[in-house]
């Protein structure tokens, strides 16, 4: 009896690892289509990206000033010329000692966060400039070794965690390849041998990747992994090269089974067409879906709408067209990561420190038809309509009180006017006859003022509140 119950508890082990076997992702799209973005990233709805590094220092039209001051004729590279002298002389690496760090405060940025109603955090953790935010075994050009001498990623990482934050990162590393390029063509440092480990590849765009730049490339990612168990994974969109997606279904193999060690859920964003639908979450680049999407997806913008990283006399966006930028995008199954550009002493402005407290404002009245919600039959409806995704948030401006989007949550729908209403409200995707059925009650989000409404043949007409609990968008809640 004895040998039976030994050979009985074998053979159940072996059918435990053999199903945990089976569980593991593999290295082939087939394998990868398996993957099911996590109820926490559904639930977020709203995070927050941090583009962060030594290209806040010179602080001029934007974070590619790494790249365009070494473009001959640009702004950026006359104004180099004229503020700091030839590249030969000053290159982007003398940067490196003016970007130290002295104020900034991890928890401090985290708490602005939480308080903002952001759900999730992603810092870069190298741009395309090449220099790393965190301490890498694969370089020394990294802000543990170099201008602040401290782990930045690291540091956010464990504030997050400590205050209960999802921590992602992101990583730009492999348009690093062609980024510097223009330094080769004129008497730079980028041509000096003894920097060509911070500088190099700097080859140009259209030329394949070597074998070595993508092997380094998926040997930092994978120390990324290793050392902060990011729950989120952000590439920007040069990753879709041919020759690298071999190297990309390693990373979502290795990232996605770390994530069943882990017992988390994890997610990478990518853009345009570098992983097949379902396999990863898509991301859109100052844009919007123009209609609903099945799987999950993620908006990245900046309140900035110069630049990504920190410059001075920036035109940010307002805490009004942000919100309704969100919950236009919930309302089709994305997500919204907000970026911020820190001062290099590691302060944020006062200017976006108050559009992040404004939208935690507003998030505190009407979260509760943005967190945990998914997406209704119809995602809204009105005359304002977005043109393209990409870099088509122009497009939208405008929205009135006319457009209308849902979300729901259970038996509750949502219904958010994107603009203070004048004159009674008439949904007309709620009409007597719809999909919805009966209405039993209407309420204001942010109020106890009883709602005046009926449900008609034309629709749900509301007449509007006597007075309302904010200037952005409204909320009603629907009650079936």
């Amino acid at each position: 009896m004895k040998t039976r119950a030994n050979y009985l508890v074998l053979l159940f082990l072996l059918i435990v690892i053999q199903a945990n076997a089976q569980d593991r992702y593999q290295a082939t799209w087939e394998s990868l289509k398996n993957y099911e973005c996590p109820d926490w990233f559904r639930d977020a709805k709203f995070g927050i990206f941090i583009h962060w590094g030594v290209y806040s220092v010179p602080a001029f039209e934007s974070e590619w000033y790494p790249r365009l001051m070494y473009l001959k004729g640009s702004p950026a590279y006359k104004h180099h010329m004229e503020t700091y002298g030839s590249q030969k002389d000053f290159g982007y690496k003398d940067f490196i000692p003016m970007f130290k760090a002295e104020k900034f405060d991890a928890n401090e940025w985290i708490s602005l966060f939480i308080k903002a109603g952001a759900k999730y955090v992603v810092p870069v953790a190298e741009h395309h400039d090449g220099f790393a935010m965190y301490k890498t075994s694969l370089s020394k050009w990294n802000a543990a070794e170099m201008g602040p001498h401290r782990d930045i990623v690291g540091e956010l990482a464990d504030a997050a965690k400590k205050q209960g934050m999802i921590f992602g990162l992101s990583s730009h590393r492999i348009e690093h390849w062609w980024f510097l390029q223009g330094g080769r063509k004129f008497e730079s440092d980028v041509m000096d041998p003894q920097y060509a480990d911070f500088y190099g590849p700097a080859r140009e765009e259209n030329e394949t990747m070597s074998p070595e730049f993508m092997n380094d490339w998926l040997l930092r990612s994978v120390e990324l992994v290793d050392k902060y168990q990011p729950q989120l994974f952000w590439f920007d969109w040069w990753i879709e090269q041919p020759a690298l997606e071999p190297y990309r279904k390693s990373f979502a193999a290795y990232y996605y089974n770390k994530g069943l060690e882990w017992n988390k859920g994890v997610a990478i964003n990518y853009k345009n067409s570098s992983f097949p639908d379902g396999t990863a979450v898509y991301d859109i680049e100052r844009g919007s879906s123009k209609a609903g999407k099945k799987y999950p997806w993620q908006t990245d913008t900046s309140i900035g709408k110069k630049s990504w990283g920190y410059i001075p006399g920036e035109e940010n966006k307002s805490p009004n067209e942000l919100i309704d930028e969100l919950v236009d995008i919930v309302s089709k199954n994305g997500n919204l990561l907000l970026n911020i550009g820190p001062r290099p002493d590691g302060t944020i402005t006062r200017e976006q420190q108050d559009v992040l407290l404004a939208i935690g404002k507003w998030l505190k009245i009407n979260g509760e038809g943005i967190y945990g919600t998914r997406p209704w039959d119809l995602f809204g409806e009105g005359p304002t309509q977005m043109e393209g995704e990409s870099f088509n948030e122009g497009s939208g401006k405008g929205f009135t009180e006319k457009d209308i989007r849902f979300t729901g949550k259970g038996d509750l729908l949502y219904a958010y006017l994107l603009d203070i209403p004048r004159e009674k409200i008439v949904i007309k995707s709620l009409a007597a006859q719809s999909k919805f059925g009966k209405v039993a009650g209407v309420e204001l989000l942010g109020s106890t003022e009883k709602i005046v409404w009926v449900q008609k043949p034309e629709g749900l007409v509301i007449q509007p509140s006597k007075t309302w609990p904010g200037d952005c968008a409204i909320g009603y809640k629907i009650i079936k």
